[in-house]
């Protein structure tokens, strides 16, 4: 039977994608394995591999298309022995995109093959779910899930209605619509203010006195995320200043030393940046009060500090991952460093490189800003903002002496981290940042 190709999920959150271009034509064998077409998420361009054999009888979907939803038909593959043309004249439309695809009736086959897929959650074994599943599995479109966590409703107490018994958007609406007025409503994110009019544009910008950019996939969930960050987490700041100048002369030093590589140059060039990361790891396990991630049943302490490093790139900003940053030494973490750099400015990350982890660095001292606050990125708990690395005037053994300071400001979310905690882990990194020896043990 043929099989319909969906447009995947490529990570949790995402609902819609942009498809590039596709690396296989009408007429196209494709085996297991082969690469279709490139997809275009909100933070990366990533290639979308083929799961079963046949031949590509008919390409839905044109190349270049944007925001196409998730699972809706995007090719059709023919079996061996099918008549190939026939499929490819039944004349299959893409679907409207005001419904999702998981709300029509459901195909013979169903394929849809991401290189990188979420497991779905696991429940414990016994009696059948509502909706008639079993345990093991709860079958839940990417926008049912989304909904269901926004209005904290356990989708195991819900039956659905797409295919199969799937969940989708409309049974989390009903839901919602048979909840008694009377019962208090869980806590939700509070309405975020709309986007400036159309009519107040006109009011007050004269016609052609501007370029009208549309927004790209990765500046609206910026903007989502975001708002919805300031919004509804409780922020409080600490600031410190530290004294670099043992740590810019462990920097050189250790520059000094670096053996040549295999092109000839150095094996690695640390950064003043490369120290943060790794002070900030160190101290987050020195307070593991800190290294924390806030749900809305329970705190989540890590046992290592992944460490979120925020990278300027082309329309936006991403934040790759230092995973086990406390573990990873000053050569290892620059070297991951420059490479997660050049990925995310090709926008070639894989969800996984820049998603979790408890904390962030957000570094604009290179552009010369003493001091700034920072908004955390859920599901952080912290972030730290750091300032340029300038000489100043201080006051040493009683006396003014000239020293090199950087200025540091926590942001934490207080729903996780108390001041005494947050200030805890501030005092930790700055000590590490003023005696960086104890990073090299």
């Amino acid at each position: 039977m043929p099989v319909n190709i969906l447009m995947p999920a490529l990570s949790p959150t995402m609902d819609k994608g942009n498809l590039l271009r596709w690396l296989k034509r009408e007429g196209d064998k494709v085996k297991p394995g082969d690469v279709l077409a490139e997809i275009e998420t909100d933070k990366a361009t990533m290639e979308f591999e083929a799961a079963d054999e046949g031949v590509l009888a008919k390409i839905v979907v044109p190349e270049g298309t944007n925001d196409v939803p998730v699972n809706d038909v995007i090719a059709v593959l023919a079996g061996e022995g099918e008549d190939q043309a026939a499929i490819a004249a039944r004349g299959i439309e893409a679907p409207p995109r005001a419904a999702s695809q998981a709300e029509k009736e459901p195909q013979p086959q169903q394929h849809a093959a991401p290189r990188l897929t979420a497991a779905a959650p696991e429940r414990e074994p016994g009696a059948a779910l509502p909706n008639g599943q079993s345990r093991q599995r709860i079958f839940a479109s990417p926008l049912a899930r989304r909904l269901a966590k926004d209005a904290q409703l356990d989708l195991a107490n819900l039956r659905g209605s797409g295919p199969h018994g799937r969940i989708i958007e409309r049974d989390i609406k009903a839901a919602l619509a048979r909840a008694p007025a009377t019962a208090p409503l869980k806590a939700r994110a509070p309405a975020l203010p709309p986007p400036v009019s159309d009519e107040i544009i006109r009011k007050y910008y004269a016609p052609g006195s501007f370029e009208e950019v549309p927004h790209d996939s990765m500046r609206k969930t910026i903007a989502r995320r975001i708002a919805e960050a300031a919004a509804t987490i409780p922020h409080f700041y600490l600031s410190a200043d530290c004294t670099l100048d043992a740590l810019i002369a462990l920097r050189e030093d250790i520059n000094s030393a670096a053996p040549e590589g295999k092109d000839g140059a150095p094996a690695y060039k640390i950064s003043v940046n490369d120290f943060i990361i790794k002070a900030l790891a160190l101290a987050l396990m020195r307070v593991p009060e800190a290294n924390v991630t806030w749900t809305g049943s329970a705190m989540l302490k890590h046992k290592q500090a992944d460490v979120g490093v925020a990278v300027a790139i082309p329309g936006g900003l991403i934040t790759p991952i230092i995973r086990a940053a406390n573990t990873k030494t000053l050569s290892v973490i620059s070297n991951e460093m420059k490479d997660f750099a050049d990925r995310a400015r090709a926008r070639k990350l894989k969800p996984e490189e820049y998603q979790g982890g408890s904390s962030a660095v957000s570094n604009l001292g290179m552009y010369g800003i003493k001091n700034f606050s920072a908004i955390i990125n859920p599901p952080h708990a912290t972030i730290l903002a750091v300032g340029a690395a300038e000489p100043r005037v201080v006051v040493k053994n009683g006396a003014p002496s000239v020293a090199t300071m950087m200025s540091v400001t926590l942001s934490c979310d207080h729903r996780a981290v108390d001041g005494a905690v947050g200030a805890g882990l501030l005092a930790a990194f700055r000590q590490l940042i003023e005696r960086p020896a104890g990073m090299l043990v």
